[in-house]
């Protein structure tokens, strides 16, 4: 009988061996999964790209974004480039659907009322090398422009919108349904709306919540 339960013991230790790989391998895959999941529908995972965001982003940080958020003016989103395929930008939203915008004397109004720009403050300190168009005007500089004016001038939009979406934009003044106006902080040099036109919601990755690299720049949004 004794012979017998020796036997037995050995049996018992394999079977509880697989048991605990197999487990363990469950676990592992369920977690692999979960982040998978978790952003694909959920978060975002990005790496900024160049200088249109400086100060506040600096090229190769990297955010995490979050998915089906609620977007609201001065939100930081990462979108699908509409200039370019496949590519991403991070921009800031200035103007929601139905808003009016304009720029004069480097302040941004919206719907005739002062947008405060608090986010600006720490390009407001940073300027222009002489080589730069902008020689000695600070990140933050913002030429005067309305939405009038840019649906009437600009090349870019004239070659992106039918003459009757211009139009009524020229008309309105307004940021169409359905589209966000964006800028870059670093406002000298970033390629957002004011060229490459209105952002779609669709076209919108979600908005960035958390930048986790560098780490010493460690910040929530």
């Amino acid at each position: 009988m004794a012979e017998n339960n020796r036997r037995r013991q050995p049996q018992k230790d394999e079977e509880s061996g697989w048991q605990f790989w197999l487990q363990t391998i469950a676990l592992t895959v369920a977690i692999y999964a979960v982040f998978f999941l978790g952003f694909k529908f959920i978060l975002s995972n990005d790496k900024v790209s160049g200088p249109s965001m400086q100060p506040t982003f600096e090229n190769g940080d990297k955010v995490i974004a979050a998915r089906h958020s609620n977007i609201t003016r001065g939100d930081v989103i990462v979108l699908k480039a509409p200039d370019e395929p496949g590519s991403f930008y991070i921009k800031r939203v200035i103007g929601l659907p139905g808003d009016t915008v304009v720029s004069k004397n480097n302040k941004i109004y919206v719907n005739g009322k002062l947008f405060k720009e608090d986010f600006l403050k720490a390009g407001n300190k940073v300027k222009e090398p002489d080589t730069s168009l902008y020689a000695g005007k600070p990140y933050s500089y913002t030429y005067n422009f309305t939405l009038s004016l840019l649906a009437k001038n600009s090349p870019e939009w004239q070659q992106r919108y039918k003459s009757s979406y211009l139009k009524k934009v020229e008309k309105t003044n307004k940021v169409p349904a359905g589209t966000y106006f964006v800028m870059g902080d670093h406002r000298t040099v970033s390629k957002d709306s004011r060229i490459i036109g209105f952002i779609d919601k669709k076209s919108v990755i979600g908005e960035v919540k958390w930048r986790y690299w560098p780490l010493n720049r460690w910040t929530i949004f």
